[in-house]
């Protein structure tokens, strides 16, 4: 176990032989899995992936994925968006999701619904050292609460509170507060930001399309070459993926990238302040994974620790990348089973 997260109850036999149906339900992908607990390690039965935009909700994935799959006990889904009375409006897909009408159309009885990132956070609870990588190592860690900063298709961030034996996840939205611009180079982007989408959140950078915005920025508005067969390659796939893959190959890439990695380095230090989140940094989500490497030129250590006089808290904190990309949906499970 990575980190120790609480769990309501201890589970009881008749617990450990039920069947949940876990989900990590995003704009750009949705992935199900059935899981069962033995030994509080959870055993998968049938996984899945979905691409989200083919489909008109969450029930026709549902509905196909138990097709083939046995009837479950519970269901609990982690969403990209946030969750209030059991109900989410995703924030980057035109989706509505509510517990209540998915355990009346399923005659499932229990089911409940996590904010994505916070299902992220109960999934370190199934983790181990080999499902991260360390950007920053601290010798003596200083017990306390635990941020976690997501990149992907939107931007997640949540809280965990130390209770002084368990971490207890929380749900946030902070990856739609204000961007705060910090040079002339920041203010120009953020008014080229601000006349394309009027509120400029960090989530306009420090993500996927973010990476998009600050290369089309760099483009349109700072003039850099744009090499023709990356202007073909952009054309024909994934624009922040294709930019995050030729730093070495383009300029105007790892120009990019350098900036995504500082912006998120800024965001990082600010959640780790505002939750003194002094027993680690987690960064998960689907892009750092993928570009492990831009973390280990200490560009983006370099830029964390600019908190000014509580520089010497920030380097206290260690920080690490969450490699496995079935996190959030192993959060969703383990919460499900013990909740």
């Amino acid at each position: 176990m990575l980190l120790p997260i609480k769990s309501s109850k201890k589970l009881t036999i008749q617990d450990k032989n039920q069947i949940v149906l876990a989900g990590d339900v995003g704009a750009t992908k949705t992935n199900l899995g059935l899981f069962k607990s033995k030994d509080n390690i959870l055993i998968p039965i049938a996984e899945k992936e979905f691409v989200s935009k083919e489909y008109n909700n969450i029930t026709e994935i549902i509905a196909i994925f138990l097709q083939e799959a046995p009837v479950p006990d519970s269901i609990c889904f982690g969403v990209a968006g946030p969750v209030m009375n059991g109900q989410a409006k995703l924030s980057n897909i035109l989706w509505d999701i509510d517990s209540r009408q998915l355990a009346r159309h399923f005659k499932i009885k229990k089911v409940k619904l996590l904010n994505d990132l916070e299902a992220n956070a109960y999934g370190l609870a199934a983790l181990n050292q080999k499902d991260v990588a360390d950007v920053h190592s601290v010798k003596n860690i200083e017990q306390g609460n635990a941020a976690l900063i997501s990149p992907g298709t939107g931007l997640g961030e949540a809280g965990m509170y130390w209770d002084g034996e368990y971490y207890h996840p929380f749900a946030t939205e902070g990856g739609h507060c204000d961007f705060a611009p910090r040079n002339e180079f920041d203010f120009e982007l953020y008014n080229f930001l601000k006349k394309k989408f009027g509120h400029v959140s960090w989530e306009r950078l420090i993500c996927g399309p973010g990476i998009v915005n600050i290369y089309t920025f760099l483009r349109d508005k700072k003039k850099r070459k744009e090499p023709e067969w990356l202007m073909k390659k952009m054309k024909e796939g994934d624009a922040a993926a294709i930019i995050s893959q030729h730093v070495d190959k383009s300029a105007i890439c790892k120009e990019t990238m350098e900036h995504f990695i500082r912006y998120l380095a800024y965001e990082s230090a600010n959640i780790v302040l505002k939750f003194k989140a002094t027993g680690g940094l987690f960064i998960g989500g689907g892009i750092a994974p993928k570009i492990t490497s831009l973390f280990t030129s200490n560009h983006f250590y370099d830029s964390f620790c600019q908190g000014g006089r509580l520089n010497y808290l920030l380097k206290k904190v260690p920080i690490k990348i969450i490699l496995n990309a079935q996190t959030a949906l192993l959060g969703a499970a383990w919460y499900g089973i013990k909740n």
